[in-house]
């Protein structure tokens, strides 16, 4: 310890690198830090040829100060931090590396110390004046108020904010008819860009609103890679876009991913999984929108394959009344929403795995609620891929009561719309549909036998296809 001004003293024990203990005996504040930074790389910038120039901001300046860095700043910062503490003829790497011991003579002599005071770098051994108290504590506000300007400062404005919104809205509401793998490349570089972003700094409103954006994206996303068949990277996309919801507290969405979660597990044949995730959306009651109709809906499905025909029929219930009760439009809407023509054919679905004569019925009258539904849509906005499983639906339950022909008419129509755009989903039903042809009661039928070799020959069932995704 060294005596430097009356009655203060300066602590070298609390420096945690070079850059700290001399920027202490300096008495500068961050903010007088940052100044002079920047006031020298201005300075280096005029005498470089290239006219390089940076700026440190507040918070960088005090992780430098901090000693919280894993490897050197940038070389331009580094010839920076150099020149600003030229007279003691340091290095970066010494700046950064640990504090010297008992140079506290070679500092004063070199670099004379002024009479204006810190809070943070100040101790009081003696008695306290009123002058002195209003001195430090006019320097704490105004260390403060440099604080607020930077923590006022924002990399994202409106105008931004605004684009991600009108690129989502358009992507949703094409997805469910363009071909999936390049808007998952664009799905891509859009979440990439948002991510960068929300490193930044914005007002804690906006990053709410960004991550709203960013969990939307990711479970765009998600469901893109579930329809182009790796349910790996869907779950683990699904669980950052659930994440997103969580720190965005946006409930609509928190359901919308719950669901898609429980779709997931529904493909991936962990039945009990799908219907507990559904249940768990259930329990995030959306702002707007049909969350919870497709929530009960998945549900439906998962409790039909477990042959549960109570719970079936409860969810089914379950669907009707949340369709009841939805209160406005879906945001961003377009592949986010769960028309009614996707809850008739969810519900034809789950018929259909329940079995027996009544459901069949039920099944066969639901999808063609659903083709209907979906047909009476414009032509650039269908969902192909939903249609094509409503399709499916009514293929399998005229199958069930054994009109081949009536059946093999859906079948045709899904290979055609298929080679548009492939959804894994689309496939696997359609190889369910295959191995229902081979019941003994099809052998001798040319027809069926056509069908079979139809659906084996087609691209729509490519496993390959589906995993390069490069013309679904």
């Amino acid at each position: 310890m060294a005596d430097h001004g009356e009655g203060f003293e300066v602590d070298d024990q609390t420096a945690r690198t070079r850059l700290e203990q001399l920027v202490k005996r300096r008495r500068l504040s961050t903010t007088e830090f940052v100044r002079a930074f920047n006031q020298t790389a201005a300075e280096l910038a005029l005498m470089s040829p290239k006219r390089e120039k940076i700026e440190v901001s507040w918070g960088q300046a005090r992780r430098w100060i901090n000693g919280e860095l894993v490897t050197l700043p940038h070389p331009i910062s580094c010839r920076v931090l150099e020149k600003m503490f030229a007279e003691f003829n340091v290095s970066a790497e010494a700046l950064f590396g640990p504090p010297m011991l008992d140079e506290t003579a070679s500092i004063q002599s070199s670099h004379p110390l002024p009479q204006q005071h810190s809070a943070s770098t100040l101790r009081r051994v003696g008695p306290v004046s009123q002058d002195e108290i209003e001195e430090v504590t006019n320097m704490a506000a105004a260390e403060s108020a440099a604080f607020g300007e930077y923590a006022e400062q924002s990399n994202v404005g409106p105008h931004t904010l605004e684009q991600f919104e009108e690129d989502l809205r358009r992507i949703v509401k094409v997805y469910p008819n363009r071909p999936i793998y390049p808007l998952f490349v664009e799905l891509r570089s859009l979440t990439n860009r948002l991510f960068r972003l929300l490193e930044g700094r914005q007002p804690p409103g906006r990053t709410r609103e960004l991550y709203a954006i960013a969990g939307t994206l990711c479970a765009v996303q998600a469901n893109a890679c579930f329809d182009l068949g790796n349910l790996d990277a869907a779950k683990t996309q699904a669980r950052t876009a659930f994440l997103c919801g969580e720190l965005a507290e946006h409930n609509a969405l928190r359901a919308w991913v719950r669901g898609l979660q429980a779709l997931i597990a529904y493909w991936d044949d962990n039945y009990d999984v799908a219907a507990d995730m559904a249940e768990q959306g259930w329990g995030f009651v959306p702002e707007t929108g049909t969350a919870r109709v497709r929530l009960a809906s998945i549900e439906a499905r998962a409790r039909a394959r477990l042959h549960d025909v109570r719970g079936t029929e409860a969810a089914l219930a379950k669907a009707e009344w949340a369709r009841e009760r939805v209160a406005g439009h879906d945001d961003p809407g377009g592949m986010m929403a769960f028309p009614i023509a996707k809850q008739a054919y969810s519900a034809a679905s789950a018929h259909l795995w329940l079995g027996g004569d009544a459901h069949y019925a039920k099944a066969e009258h639901l999808a063609e609620e659903s083709l209907q539904l979906y047909t009476a849509d414009p032509l650039e906005e269908r969902r192909l891929g939903e249609m094509s499983l409503a399709r499916l639906d009514l293929a399998v339950a005229r199958l069930a009561r054994r009109d081949l022909d009536g059946a093999a008419e859906q079948i045709r129509e899904v290979l055609r719309t298929g080679g548009q755009r492939r959804v894994e989903s689309v496939g696997r039903r359609l190889l369910q549909f295959r191995t229902q042809l081979e019941r003994p009661y099809f052998q001798t039928s040319a027809l069926a036998t056509s069908m079979r070799d139809l659906i084996v020959d087609s691209p729509v069932t490519s496993t390959r296809a589906l995993g390069a995704g490069s013309s679904s």
